[in-house]
């Protein structure tokens, strides 16, 4: 009977871990996210970090309406991980995640199931419809929550704030009651951006630009007497239907002006021959152009103050006697020569300059366009019509009274409400506005505080100074019934807002015991204390505007749960330069004299594969819901930190299959890792000074990542971060440290000095990558920490790894960069023998190296170790030749010992050994 041949395979140290190849990411998360609730982490994280320095990312809130979509999961991921990242970097990082529930959306969807019903909302009791909007806004607050969890966010989810709290409505009213007692609020008769679809005003943050048809005019206006007696002034509007809101003319102090007098015409042309106009000198060829003046001559050039003071009769004058006034010419600092005749029509019920300089000169606002838009009944010619539809007869009107010169359509950029999606207009209105100049200096304190912020990016700080350096006075008020009410009283014999702080008081007080809803549910007289008649007060049930709210949220958030202010972080896309950064900026400058945050980062948009903005329309919207079921969390949480946030992000299909990718090769590197390290304890560690010199080099490679992810961890900018990990995992790790130790890993006696400094190594490099990668994979690395230390661990509880300076090695690295490009010379000669058929693995084959890799190392069993070969030796030139000896059944070198021992003669010296 033959003796049984020895099974060397069962000798090999191959790597062994439960972490499974394929993620299944769908599957496993959700059992993830149970087990943390289940261990109560997040009160564990809390309890851990008690004493640390406090750091606070205030979350601005998101809309409660509708599902999560990509911007949402892009904003609150990018805010997890810088939380996550500064809770594992040794401090207190508690996050408040906040909703904003009241205002136009809400208020729209809810009337919209009226209209489904064919209800009218202002038959409604106005109780029974907020709360029919706080249900609504409840729902969707539900349904997000648990959608920001499912991506993996962290956070204090059972103690969210709300802007429709109790608590939340009540400090509100105090914020505005601080602005009123401080002399700051005040009430105006101001254009504003109107929705007459909505029926109320619109914040610039609101407001969203579409290309419009539109009809721009041409239109004369008569000189009665004075030099320019019986000459029309001509002008260019956009806007045909603010003309009989007309009361004045604009024109340059400086600026060229020309007398002409008409020669010829074109055919068709409503100018007219021998008649005398004046328009801009520089724009005077184009204008011809336009208005079909084909020869003309100009009778003189004068500056536009020679202008000022002259009366010109209204242009509708012939066509209507409502009309047949005058109106001056004033000049404009505004008035420029990008278009039209360098003439302006000043309508000051509907333009911020047109009613800036009509109320200096002091001249009165007409009450033309009602709250829907409609022109009011006691306008001329036009009562009752829309102004969406003027164009027409304020066309035919100005023709009839021989004052149109010129029409035409065109497309344009115009303003509209993004809810509704209809055009706006400018309509002045009295409404409630916050000072930006007056005796707080609001604007000037708020550019101070902007030049004191720090911007990631830096452009963010030019972006919003400018924005706030030149914005008109804030206004907040709103023309709704969901939201909290601008809680004041006006005096009915003064018409001034009651500054009383006990009024004010009793407002916050009753609004913290029973909501914003008491103002409408309780008698006046509760507000106003016995001491006062409510009779001699107008109690204002104007809303106040959302992004006042939202503005407030360091106020009824951080202030109010003594959390850190101001905070060290507000993040969110770009849009809220104009919005949620200004208005918190705005109120707290206004409020307490500083800024509520000391750094503003910003994201970019998300759009498709082609760079296009997502719509159903096209049908290249990503929903992060889908991106869950179908891939996972981790992989969308690695899409976003794998870019550049500040910049404008693209995803779709193929975008997420190559982040599938990039994260299976992570995983692999963690699992290689995990089987690697499979038995490994404390008493196999070698001291990493006793590192051999390719593990020193893989140390200094990991206080260099190190250095980045600290420089993240401050800056609050984690772009390339990421992509720096991952690109150390492929190319460090996969492609060559790996590939080279397998081999002592696989093969030597577990007492093998290379063998055990390997181990140890990876033991120090699976705590760096699962903690580094644990901020941007939480699923993935609590998977990875839980295959090494236990069912009882998270990596979530764990700190970032001390990294020594003395990892630091630039002398070795410069020389592992030489070694890698000898290496490579060797390698591309193997792929050839490869390609030829000569050999089947590098191991078949002996390194050659020349003079240059002599000089870096003269040791070959290094070269071979390195170069993966069975050998190497010294020659004129690197490349490659086939190994002499005979393949050793265990490790698989080729080597000439191998038979040399007659109880293994298949195998070499040291696999001997190691059996």
């Amino acid at each position: 009977m033959s003796e049984a041949k020895p099974d060397y395979k069962a000798s090999v140290f191959l790597p062994r871990t439960a972490f499974p190849m394929r993620g299944e990411l769908p599957k496993r998360e959700p059992e993830m996210l149970a087990r943390w609730a289940e261990m109560g982490l997040w009160g564990r994280l809390r309890a851990a970090a008690k004493g640390r320095p406090g750091f606070v990312l205030h979350d601005g809130p998101p809309y409660a309406n509708g599902n999560l979509h990509i911007g949402h999961a892009l904003n609150k991921i990018h805010k997890d991980v810088i939380n996550r990242a500064q809770q594992m970097a040794g401090r207190d990082a508690d996050y408040i995640p906040g909703w904003d529930c009241h205002g136009l959306p809400i208020e729209w969807k809810v009337e919209e199931q009226y209209r489904a019903r064919k209800l009218d909302k202002d038959q409604v009791p106005v109780l029974e419809f907020r709360k029919q909007c706080r249900e609504y806004a409840q729902h969707w607050l539900d349904v997000q929550s648990a959608e920001f969890q499912r991506l993996g966010v962290a956070g204090d989810w059972a103690n969210r704030y709300a802007t429709m709290d109790f608590a939340s409505e009540a400090l509100i009213a105090g914020e505005i009651g601080r602005f009123l007692l401080n002399g700051a609020l005040y009430r105006g008769l101001r254009p504003v951006m109107w929705s007459p679809v909505e029926k109320t005003a619109l914040a610039e943050a609101e407001v969203e630009y579409h290309d419009k048809k539109d009809t721009a005019i041409y239109v004369r206006f008569r000189a009665e007497d004075g030099p320019f007696a019986g000459a029309c002034v001509v002008i260019w509007t956009t806007t045909p239907w603010t003309i009989p809101g007309n009361r004045g003319l604009a024109a340059g102090h400086e600026l060229d002006y020309a007398l002409i007098e008409v020669s010829a015409v074109a055919e068709g042309s409503l100018a007219v021959a021998g008649e005398r106009l004046i328009v801009s000198k520089e724009l005077l060829e184009e204008f011809c152009a336009k208005v079909g003046v084909s020869a003309h001559q100009i009778v003189r050039v004068f500056p536009g103050r020679e202008m000022e003071g002259m009366r010109f009769r209204h242009p509708l004058a012939k066509a209507d006697a409502g009309y047949d006034f005058t109106v001056p010419l004033m000049l404009g600092e505004f008035v420029t020569m990008e278009a039209g005749t360098g003439i302006v029509h000043m309508a000051p019920g509907h333009g911020e300059d047109d009613f800036a300089l009509c109320k200096a000169h002091g001249i009165n606002v007409p009450d033309t366009v009602a709250d829907d838009g409609s022109y009011y009944a006691s306008v001329p010619l036009f009562g009752g019509l829309h102004v969406y539809k003027a164009a027409d007869p304020v066309c035919a009107a100005l023709t009839q009274a021989g004052a149109l010169l010129q029409r035409n359509e065109f497309l344009h950029s115009y303003p509209h409400s993004w809810r509704s999606k209809a055009p706006l207009i400018y309509r002045a209105t009295a409404q409630w506005f916050i000072a930006m100049d007056g005796a707080d200096r609001i604007r000037e304190k708020a550019l101070r505080a902007i030049a004191e912020t720090r911007f990631v990016p830096e452009i963010g700080r030019n972006r919003i100074g400018a924005m706030v350096e030149t914005r008109p006075d804030w206004c907040i008020s709103r023309q709704r019934a969901w939201g909290v009410p601008i809680a004041i009283f006006v005096d009915k014999r003064t018409h001034e807002p009651l500054r009383d702080p006990d009024v004010v008081k009793r407002v916050v007080e009753i609004f913290t015991a029973e909501g914003a809803d008491a103002w409408y549910a309780r008698p006046a007289s509760d507000f106003l204390g016995p001491e006062r008649n409510p009779d001699d007060y107008e109690q204002i049930f104007d809303v106040v505007d959302v992004w006042f709210e939202s503005g407030s949220t360091h106020a009824f958030v951080l202030e109010a749960r003594g959390m850190k202010t101001p905070a060290d972080v507000y993040l969110e896309g770009s849009d809220q330069h104009r919005g949620w950064f200004q208005a918190s900026l705005l109120e707290a400058v206004g409020t307490r004299g500083a800024a509520p945050f000391k750094t503003i980062v910003t994201d970019g948009f998300v759009l498709d594969e082609q760079g296009r903005k997502m719509s159903k329309s096209l049908g290249n919207v990503t929903a992060p819901q889908e991106v869950n079921d179908k891939f996972g969390a981790d992989i969308l949480r690695l899409w976003v930190m794998n870019a550049d946030t500040s910049e404008d992000l693209r995803i779709g299909p193929e975008i997420l299959k190559q982040q599938a990718e990039l994260y299976r090769r992570l995983r692999n590197s963690l699992r290689w890792i995990l089987g690697s390290l499979d038995g490994f304890d404390e008493d196999e560690r070698v001291a990493e000074a006793a590192f051999p010199e390719l593990e020193r080099f893989l140390l200094h490679r990991l206080w260099e990542l190190n250095q980045k992810v600290r420089m993240a961890v401050e800056s609050h900018d984690w772009t390339g971060v990421y992509p720096a990990i991952h690109h150390f995992c492929a190319t460090d790790l996969s492609a060559f440290y790996f590939d080279i130790r397998k081999d002592s890993l696989y093969c030597d006696a577990p007492a093998s000095a290379t063998r055990r400094a390997c181990r140890s190594f990876l033991d120090v490099l699976l705590r760096a990558l699962t903690t580094w990668l644990a901020p941007a994979l939480p699923f993935t690395a609590e998977e990875a920490w839980m295959a090494r230390h236990g069912d009882e661990a998270s990596v979530h509880l764990e700190a970032f790894p001390e990294v020594p300076e003395s990892w630091r090695d630039e002398a070795l690295a410069e020389a592992f960069g030489a070694i890698r490009a000898e290496r490579l010379k060797v390698t591309g000669a193997i792929e050839r023998m490869r390609v030829e058929k000569v050999i089947g693995s590098s191991l078949q084959a002996e390194a050659v190296l020349g003079e240059t890799a002599r000089a870096l190392r003269a040791d070959v069993g290094f070269w071979a170790e390195i170069c993966i070969t069975s050998s190497a030796v010294f020659g004129e030139a690197a490349g490659a030749v086939k190994a002499m000896g005979e393949k050793c059944e265990r490790c698989w070198k080729v080597l000439p010992e191998v038979g040399a021992n007659e109880g293994h003669p298949t195998l070499c010296a040291r696999c001997c050994e190691a059996v």
